[in-house]
């Protein structure tokens, strides 16, 4: 009997890292181009990218939940496309909205003690076409291309970790005599209920 429980609890087990490895399979990511590798450590070229951001004064755990509904509710309609804009329409007109796919990761950065997060918007969208947020909290931002240090690690989502991996890079990148131009980014590619051990996490430092 007790062998037959260890069996169908390793199908069981089996069964979720498969379903959870497939979380973020058919999700439109970042792009980038790896221009050097040093064991975990890598310089990546991004191409210019779209944001949908918003800042929330919390603290590192909370302002990640916060304002991950707000933007969430942005992609999901709480929006108006651009050729539904008049000049007489009421200023919370619905009409219009559209659904934005989600993509990865969901970024988060400090800034004078707050935290700005936000979500990568589709690389079909040009700032002339993508949906305005409805929600003044949300903003829409065009990032430049641009390098970018990374470190890649697995685990919890835990200030520590964050922190952690962060000094890693940091001491990579003196060694390497880059240059820091930006905040750190904490980068998540993987939903909560992703097994912790099979998530992607990295930390982003923009350098010249």
């Amino acid at each position: 009997m007790n062998k037959v429980k260890t069996i169908l609890f390793l199908v069981i087990l089996l069964s979720s890292v498969v379903l959870c490895s497939c979380a973020s399979v058919g999700i439109e990511k970042a792009k980038y181009t790896v221009i050097e590798r040093s064991g975990k450590f890598e310089i990546r070229q991004y191409k210019a990218q779209i944001v949908a951001e918003t800042i929330v004064d919390s603290g590192f755990d909370d302002a990640g939940n916060i304002a991950f509904r707000r933007l969430f509710n942005y992609i999901s309609g709480n929006n108006r496309r651009k050729e539904s804009i008049s000049m007489t329409a009421p200023v919370n007109q619905r009409a219009g909205s559209e659904k934005i796919p989600m993509t990865a990761p969901v970024n988060q950065r400090e800034s004078d003690k707050k935290w700005i997060i936000s979500f990568l918007m589709p690389s079909k969208y040009s700032m002339e076409t993508i949906p305005e947020p409805l929600d003044p909290n949300v903003t829409l931002r065009e990032i430049p291309p641009r390098k970018i240090a990374a470190l890649r690690y697995s685990g919890t989502w835990s200030r520590k970790r964050y922190e952690a991996n962060k000094s890693r890079l940091e001491k990579f990148i003196a060694n390497k005599g880059f240059e820091v131009v930006g905040e750190a980014i904490f980068a998540r590619y993987d939903p909560p209920y992703q097994l912790w051990f099979l998530r992607r996490n990295e930390v982003l430092i923009p350098v010249e």
